[in-house]
């Protein structure tokens, strides 16, 4: 038997809301699990790309042993019912750039997850794939639009199971993402937050999540453009981002632009803006990146509002 399962590319933070907030984007990797009847062939994974000018550091930077994230997804679905993963063939179909703040890990982490709970007969709710994804991947902001899209407030509690919440995006809302042709590791753009921050910070991201709700809520463009700020995060992590200070004073006095945010850990930024200056927001970023000499990957993207989807042969 045989599975592949669709995952959209995912955007966490999204401003204020770190390690809570994350969005589902149309670009997507496709996991495919076979079973093997060959025993003793243990668990084989391949990287495989359509596209000839894919980045090399999709298939660099994935294992394919027992490292995997993938592997290490797979083994806890099993473990979970008593059993343990044997005689399976992972492919894994990547458009999603690695290390550019876009989840790709999240969406192999629930591919494979989904794939396997599909060939077990469905042991594993939402709720459990859920909580594993989350064990792997370590924060619920990506797996949890990966799982099940659109835009989602999320929280990994104390006993391990995660409250999750969808949150409507106004249509009239443009999100144009730029990649960077730069690497950038989530473990080193982790490493410069601080473990403490000062109370006023704090207090500072929990006033723009509430506007941030409210703003969704009403549609209401100028209090969405006070909401999309952050003092957790992007502060920090400006230096590692080539283009984000940039972005962000281009943009400042652009009355239909809303903000300038960095997509997870970076090193991808999202342009949140009305759709009457989508243009004008492609080729001011353009330019920007250009001025760097950075080159980058400019695109206007629509949210995913479907999450992981098992593909039917």
């Amino acid at each position: 038997m045989k599975v592949s399962v669709k995952v959209p590319a995912t955007s966490a933070n999204i401003g204020p809301g770190f390690d809570c907030l994350g969005i589902a984007l149309p670009i997507y990797n496709i996991v495919t699990i076979d079973e093997t009847v060959l025993p003793g062939t243990g668990v084989e994974i391949n990287i495989l790309s359509e596209e000839e000018d894919v980045d090399q550091l999709i298939i660099d930077h994935i294992p394919k042993d027992e490292n995997s994230v993938v592997y290490k997804a797979v083994e806890m679905l099993y473990n979970s019912i008593g059993q343990t993963p044997s005689e399976l063939k992972i492919n894994i179909q990547t458009s999603i750039p690695v290390t550019r703040g876009l989840g790709s890990s999240a969406a192999v982490i629930v591919g494979a997850l989904i794939a396997a709970n599909k060939l077990l007969g469905n042991p594993a709710d939402e709720s459990a794939l859920l909580s594993i994804a989350t064990e792997v991947e370590g924060h619920p902001d990506n797996v949890t639009p990966a799982v099940v899209g659109g835009l989602v407030l999320s929280s990994l509690e104390n006993d391990g199971s995660i409250i999750y919440r969808k949150l409507h995006w106004p249509e009239e809302w443009a999100i144009t993402v730029c990649i960077p042709d730069v690497e950038l590791a989530t473990e080193i753009s982790r490493s410069v937050i601080p473990k403490e921050v000062p109370i006023e910070d704090a207090v500072f991201n929990l006033k723009r999540m509430g506007m941030f709700v409210k703003a969704l809520e009403d549609e209401d463009s100028e209090l969405m453009k006070v909401a999309l700020t952050d003092k957790l995060h992007q502060p920090y992590r400006e230096k590692l981002v080539p283009g984000l200070k940039e972005l962000t004073q281009a943009f400042k006095h652009e009355d239909d632009v809303l903000g300038c945010v960095l997509s997870g850990a970076g090193s991808s930024m999202l342009i949140i803006s009305k759709h009457n200056v989508v243009d004008k927001v492609q080729s001011v970023t353009q330019e920007v990146m250009d001025n760097l000499n950075v080159r980058a990957d400019i695109r206007t993207l629509k949210i995913e509002e479907n999450g992981a989807t098992i593909l039917e042969d």
